[in-house]
């Protein structure tokens, strides 16, 4: 089975594989499908060209074909991802005998709205976008839109911002947003004849479910699928799911990898204003004490078994045995920290996580990310799931009453530990 990848707005074909959720992915396509993908004219690995010679959708189109053929694929699948997606259609509608099978992920027809498509962004505010994506480019700002749920992890946030400045210029970046805004595929739909799947996210910031809905009403035989999740950027989110999709409409069945799965407390602390302090000390001075909160983290973790998962920049994701031990480690943490004008929040929560290598996923990551989210400076903030585990332990609580938690069903009552 050839599978052609046809990346979004930018790409970067070595970069993509430095990103571990990226590479699970593209191993995972990899594992049916022969997969060929490429960065488009201007952006990641290509050559340069300047801004106004950057390739349009019918260029775009031929230079997928000259990779099939370089590839010696007479035939292939076509995944066309975001932007990709239109090129995919076009490519499809355009070369039937080509196609065997067309899949789209978080796609549309036409970027803009218009009377008879509400679901694109308003004419008005296309040049308002369009100087947002200029003005947040280096920094990783798009991450809000792309992908809300990791959009507070600083450390995605630095190899996202790196991955959009190795991927394109800001002038590329803003020119092919511009002639995003300007493609209407529309007239293509109805002219795919080859098998095809449309998956959405149903919450997704950046395409509206309704993109989705419309490609699935207009291709003939097209089979719409609707995910929840918010986020737009492929490898992220239940990528497990969208996978498994592609591979049974490819292959006919799919191969269930269950990820090991165990129960485990989650810890997730940050800096109290770390934005803030790092620019008043400048890079070497907060370096420095970022060495030392490390160096910390270490000595505490190895006092109270816990193990480290990741290092986030101004915060860690670590497991431990027991939510007893958490609590205590992230109070003794708060406390020794204190001594190097540090100030931390941390949040806790005990439940079922998928075991990834030396990494952690899972609904209880994203619970515990929400938990610590909502605690004041200085506090350690706990899901009810956890009071009720530590009961006799002699840890003392303040109930914070019930929240709502982003991307979580349902209200859930957290508690703060009594100082």
């Amino acid at each position: 089975m050839n599978l052609v990848f046809v990346p979004g707005w930018i790409s970067h074909v070595e970069l993509m594989w430095e990103e571990p959720a990226s590479a699970r992915f593209l191993e995972r396509l990899g594992s049916f499908a022969t997969v060929a993908f490429f960065d488009k004219r201007g952006t990641g690995l290509s050559d340069p060209v300047p801004v106004h010679e950057l390739p349009t959708l019918e260029q775009r189109m031929d230079d997928a074909r000259a990779v099939m053929d370089a590839a010696g694929m007479e035939k292939a699948a076509l995944l066309g991802i975001s932007e990709g997606g239109a090129m995919g259609v076009l490519f499809a509608a355009t070369y039937p005998e080509r196609t065997t099978a067309l899949i789209l992920y978080g796609c549309w027809a036409n970027m803009t709205r218009t009377a008879d498509y509400p679901w694109g962004l308003p004419a008005q505010a296309v040049e308002g976008a369009l100087a947002d994506i200029e003005a947040g480019w280096s920094r990783g700002d798009a991450l809000n839109v792309l992908a809300p749920s990791v959009a507070s992890d600083k450390a995605f946030k630095q190899r996202w911002a790196r991955f959009q400045r190795m991927s394109a210029s800001v002038g590329a970046a803003v020119a092919i947003m511009r002639m995003n805004f300007q493609t209407d595929v529309r007239s293509a739909l109805p002219l795919v004849s080859a098998p095809t799947l449309i998956i959405q996210r149903s919450d997704d910031h950046m395409i509206r479910a309704g993109h989705g809905r419309y490609l699935g009403e207009h291709i003939p035989g097209a089979r719409y699928l609707e995910l929840p999740g918010e986020d737009h950027i492929f490898f992220l989110g239940d990528n497990d799911a969208v996978l498994g999709e592609i591979e049974e409409f490819l292959t006919g069945h799919r191969v269930f990898e269950d990820p090991e799965r165990a129960l485990a407390t989650v810890l997730l602390t940050d800096v109290v204003g770390s934005t803030k302090r790092a620019v008043e000390m400048g890079d070497q001075d907060w370096r420095d004490l970022l060495e030392r909160h490390d160096a910390l983290v270490e000595r505490q973790l190895e006092q109270h078994r816990g193990r480290l998962v990741k290092s986030m920049g101004d915060g860690i994701l670590a497991t431990f045995d027991g939510p007893a031990k958490a609590i205590r480690f992230a109070v003794s943490l708060r406390d020794a920290l204190r001594s190097l004008d540090i100030e931390i929040r941390a949040g806790v929560h005990t439940g079922e996580v998928e075991l990834r290598g030396d990494d952690l996923a899972g609904i209880a990551v994203h619970i515990t990310a929400r938990v610590e989210a909502c605690a004041e400076p200085g506090e350690v903030l706990v899901s009810r799931t956890v009071v009720d585990l530590v009961a006799g332990s002699g840890i003392e609580f303040v109930d914070r009453g019930e929240r709502e938690l982003k991307g979580v069903p349902g209200s859930w009552r957290l508690f703060a530990v009594r100082d």
